[in-house]
């Protein structure tokens, strides 16, 4: 059974589709890797056995009397816990609503059901999402399958956990702030961020009104990606933010990654620091863009450092969710969650205009970038993956942390510009953690970003190598 635990979804899928495996295998086999696994990572905190098992067994039944299971057929699929299972907890993460139950799908999920894949259960969450590590008052600590003592990165941190450790073949994401490709990274996974509105939301109980979350998978391989975006792109009556489908399938565009692009590399984008063995990897893997014949270019120039302007603009609705329930429950809440949704409460008409002109900045340094340059290439993080419990490192390459921000300074300014952006595994540290590069494209340009993903893939594949033994935790 093991060796299906790595397998690519693509490659699964085609092997159920094909008859040569069983969607009662594979979900056996998954819920097999998880009740060894997870007691260590605690990487899902809710489950449902018995239904993917039954709806395992009804697709099997359809595959032998010739019906189409769909292309992602009989993947066993996690689900982050801030999106909506119906009938399965719904919590944010959060003591106050323990008792939340779903009472619909999300958009998301739902296509991803019609297209074949089986929701096997919930994967944990920092409170509504609010840190890059993951852990919470509800349901604890979700580890690192590279080393339990560290993180696997947050908010999606429980997606990157079950993917990286082979529990499930595809997992849902979301990304406010570097939310997928913060696990994605730490966790040695390939994650995709797409362009705001790419991947519908919904349905909404509040209409949010900031325009940084998206939602992405989390998966072993580009093309498992590619293929998981296939099913769920399209524009949908309940998010009105939606944008139409690209018109394109980005699987079949794979293999269509332009000749000799104009590549921008930044390795601090003018305000980071990076550590020094994640900066060895990641030139490595900048390097390989050098060798497929692409002009990689080094720009000097320093982008505007949005990180304030992105708290200001991502923080207010999560405090609009939350505000009616203070005054019952307050002791209930994590006490770094709320410190930090609490801080937007007397946001005035000038800060929130202040934050969206510096916004504006980056959004207008993008456009200029782009008009120059095909893709920008980063560092995904500036560090390692760090203690799971939340302790950050006290400084980065000599230098005192003055600004926890600057543990994710590379992600969160294109959630506030909206550029799509992925992070592949560059290699790993002398600590054995993985590290990332990340691939930044024009907005609504997920081929191009896609493609390059899979280019790289191509040169320096990683599905080879995965913690198959998870290391107890000591």
């Amino acid at each position: 059974m093991s060796e299906l635990w790595f397998k690519p979804a693509y490659d699964l899928a085609r092997q159920i589709r094909s008859g040569a495996l069983s969607p009662v295998e594979l979900m056996q086999t998954c819920l097999s890797r998880i009740e060894e696994t997870n007691p260590v990572l605690n990487a899902f905190i809710a489950m449902r056995p018995e239904q993917a098992l039954a709806e395992a067994r009804a697709m099997a039944d359809r595959i032998v009397r010739g019906e189409d299971p769909g292309p992602l057929a009989g993947l066993p699929l996690g689900v982050k816990e801030l999106e909506e299972v119906e009938g399965l907890p719904f919590t944010h993460g959060s003591v106050p609503f323990k008792d939340n139950r779903a009472q619909w799908d999300s958009v998301q999920v739902e296509r991803l059901r019609a297209a074949g894949a089986i929701v096997l259960g919930k994967t944990n969450a920092p409170e509504f999402g609010f840190a890059p590590f993951t852990k919470n008052l509800l349901f604890g600590v979700t580890r690192n399958p590279w080393n339990p003592a560290r993180t696997p990165g947050g908010s999606s941190g429980g997606s990157a956990a079950a993917i990286a450790a082979g529990m499930v073949p595809i997992a849902t994401g979301s990304d406010g702030g570097g939310s997928v490709r913060i696990p994605a990274c730490y966790t040695g996974c390939y994650g995709i961020k797409p362009t705001f509105g790419r991947v519908p939301r919904g349905p909404f109980e509040m209409l949010t009104w900031s325009d940084v979350v998206a939602y992405g998978p989390i998966t072993r391989t580009v093309r498992d990606a590619a293929l998981y975006l296939d099913v769920v792109v399209g524009a949908h009556p309940s998010d009105p933010d939606s944008l139409p489908h690209p018109g394109i399938s980005y699987v079949e565009t794979l293999e269509r990654l332009p000749r000799r692009l104009r590549i921008a590399w930044s390795p601090t984008l003018g305000y980071a620091r990076v550590q020094p063995d994640v900066m060895r990897e990641v030139l490595q893997a900048v390097s390989v863009f050098q060798k497929l014949g692409h002009d990689v270019q080094e720009i000097q120039e320093g982008f505007p450092d949005p990180g304030l302007a992105w708290a200001t603009v991502a923080s207010g609705e999560t405090y609009a969710e939350i505000a009616h329930l203070l005054d019952e429950h307050r002791p209930e809440f994590g006490r770094g969650f709320l410190a930090a949704a609490e801080r937007v409460r007397d946001l005035t008409p000038e800060r929130y205009g202040a934050a969206q002109r510096v916004r504006a900045g980056l959004v207008n340094f993008l456009w200029r970038l782009f008009e120059r340059y095909d893709l920008l290439l980063t560092p995904t993080l500036p560090t390692e993956a760090f203690d799971a419990r939340g302790r950050t490192p006290p400084e980065i390459d000599g230098q005192p942390l003055l600004n926890p921000l600057l543990l994710v300074a590379f992600t969160y300014p294109f959630n506030l510009s909206g550029h799509p952006a992925a992070t592949v595994r560059a290699g790993f540290t002398d600590a054995g953690l993985p590290a990332g590069l990340q691939i930044v494209g024009p907005r609504h340009r997920e081929d191009l970003v896609l493609q390059a993903s899979y280019a790289y893939e191509q040169e320096r594949p990683w599905n080879d190598r995965w913690p198959r033994e998870i290391p107890p935790l000591s």
